[in-house]
């Protein structure tokens, strides 16, 4: 409640981004498995991102290195910087083969309701590693029922750890809110914490955060796409999910190393 703690005199702080090339590497390891497992090819679609903030520019970076066309979606950025290099909703629901989500829960709530999924063109695959309530679950569940999305890779849910089994069941990836659960991002965050308190306090900050080494530092693969499944693969997570999804919570308490 950032109003109370204004009138109460409360510092606040956060950590925007810190996790944010771990969500990319979440994105792209994705895209790959859609490639390689789903038969799309990267270079022939559309990739529409919505909410272009410390995660959706760099999302923006992985898909245009994959050969993917991108179209970008934020209103107060165009707002502030002109329409140029943005486009609308109806723009992107007509011409995206992917729409992924890349937004605070900020008057977005339910932004993918039936009306949005109605107004879809292409039946494109649904991601959100933002928030679950920006989606409706129950219009998510009838546009993968009725063909109006063709898959969904899903990272965020409405009423976690509570989240509704059957959509777990029919999306292409399912994980337990992990996707920015890298070792890096927490070092990030660790780092920007203290960094934090050490100007609240007028301290030196003299420490260095270095997150864990690698468990495989060296990886070997006949492509560079082999290479980064290696490094990352969603597959894992989300497998363990859908086994155990009373276990959502554990999965992401117990998360493994990662980098």
């Amino acid at each position: 409640d950032a109003e109370y703690c204004r009138e109460a005199g409360i510092t606040w702080t956060n950590a925007p981004g810190c996790n944010s090339a771990s969500v990319a590497q979440y994105l792209q390891s994705s895209l790959i498995l859609l490639q390689t497992l789903k038969g799309i090819n990267l270079p022939e679609v559309t990739i529409g991102i919505i909410g272009v903030g410390n995660v959706g520019s760099k999302v923006a970076k992985v898909a245009q290195e994959l050969g993917i066309r991108v179209l970008l979606n934020d209103l107060p950025r165009e707002d502030r910087e002109g329409k140029q290099g943005f486009s609308s909703l109806q723009t992107l629901a007509e011409e995206c083969d992917i729409l992924t989500f890349h937004l605070p829960l900020y008057k977005t709530c339910h932004l993918a309701d039936d009306a949005f999924f109605q107004s879809l063109k292409r039946k494109p695959v649904i991601i959100n590693t933002s928030r679950g309530e920006i989606i409706e679950t129950g219009a998510l569940l009838n546009a993968l029922e009725t063909g109006l999305v063709s898959d969904a890779i899903i990272d965020v849910w409405e009423n976690e750890p509570a989240i509704n089994l059957t959509l777990l069941d029919k999306v292409f990836l399912g994980t337990p809110h992990i996707a920015g659960y890298s070792a890096d991002g927490k070092a990030n965050a660790t780092r920007m914490s203290l960094d934090a308190l050490c100007r609240y306090f007028n301290v030196q900050a003299d420490y260095q955060i270095i997150p864990p080494a690698p468990s495989q530092p060296r990886i070997t693969a006949d492509t560079l796409s082999a290479a980064y499944l290696q490094m990352y693969d969603p597959r894992q997570d989300s497998n363990a999910l859908k086994t155990h999804p009373e276990l959502f919570e554990k999965l992401r308490g117990d998360y493994p190393l990662r980098r």
